[in-house]
C-alpha cells in the first residue's frame, strides 16, 4: 500500500475563526483563503484531516451530537468546493476541566500525537512528508511529537522565541504563504 502525504488543518483558528467553544453553523467564519490552500493542496496529491481538541464536549458547553452536526456540516461546505476531508479527528477530553469520563489526561489531545499517529495508522500517511498548519504551540507541539516533516503556526501573537528551537517549524504571516511551501 502507497503512503500518502497528508495536510493535517487545526480546526478553530486555522479553518474558521476562533470564538471559543463554536458549535453552531452560525457562529463559523471560515479563515481567508483556506479554500484556496486547501484547493491547492488536494492538487499537489495532499489528503486534508481536522485535528482538533474539543474540550466544550467534556466541558459540557455542547454534546458530541452538536460537534458531528458542525463537523458534517463544514466538511460538506469543503465537498461544495471541491475539496475533500479525509476525516476530521478530535478529543473532547480535558485533564482539569473535563467532567466524568471526559476528565482525563488524553493522548489525542494536543501536545500529544495521538490524533496524527491514528491518522497515520489508518490512513498510511507519510507522516515526513506531510505538513500541519495550527494556531496554538500545542498544534506545533504534536506536529513534531508525531514526526510530521513541516509545522506551520499561523497566530501573530505567537512571540519568535516560543518556537525558535522547535525543529521543523515556520512561522506564517497568512495561510496563502502556505501554498509556497507545499
Amino acid at each position: 500500500m502507497q503512503h500518502i502525504n497528508a495536510l493535517f488543518l487545526d480546526r478553530d483558528g486555522i479553518v474558521n475563526i476562533d470564538h471559543g467553544y463554536v458549535f453552531k453553523k452560525e457562529h463559523i467564519e471560515f479563515i481567508d483563503d483556506i479554500f484556496l490552500v486547501c484547493k491547492e493542496a488536494v492538487n499537489l496529491n495532499y489528503k486534508l484531516f481536522i485535528i482538533t481538541n474539543q474540550a466544550g464536549i467534556g466541558r459540557g458547553y455542547y454534546s458530541l451530537e452538536d460537534f458531528y452536526e458542525l463537523t458534517s456540516w463544514i466538511e460538506s461546505s469543503f465537498a461544495d468546493r471541491g475539496i475533500k476531508i479525509e476525516k476530521t479527528f478530535f478529543c473532547p477530553h480535558h485533564p482539569k476541566h473535563g467532567k466524568g469520563v471526559y476528565k482525563k489526561n488524553c493522548s489525542f489531545r494536543k501536545p500529544n500525537p495521538g490524533m496524527l499517529i491514528s491518522a497515520s495508522d489508518e490512513f498510511n500517511i507519510d507522516l515526513e512528508n506531510s505538513v500541519l498548519i495550527g494556531d496554538k504551540v500545542s498544534d506545533i507541539e504534536a506536529g513534531i511529537a508525531a514526526g510530521v516533516g513541516k509545522n506551520f503556526i499561523l497566530n501573530s501573537s505567537i512571540n519568535d522565541k516560543e518556537i525558535y528551537n522547535m525543529p521543523n517549524c515556520f512561522k506564517l504571516k497568512n495561510l496563502i504563504d502556505l501554498k509556497s511551501y507545499l
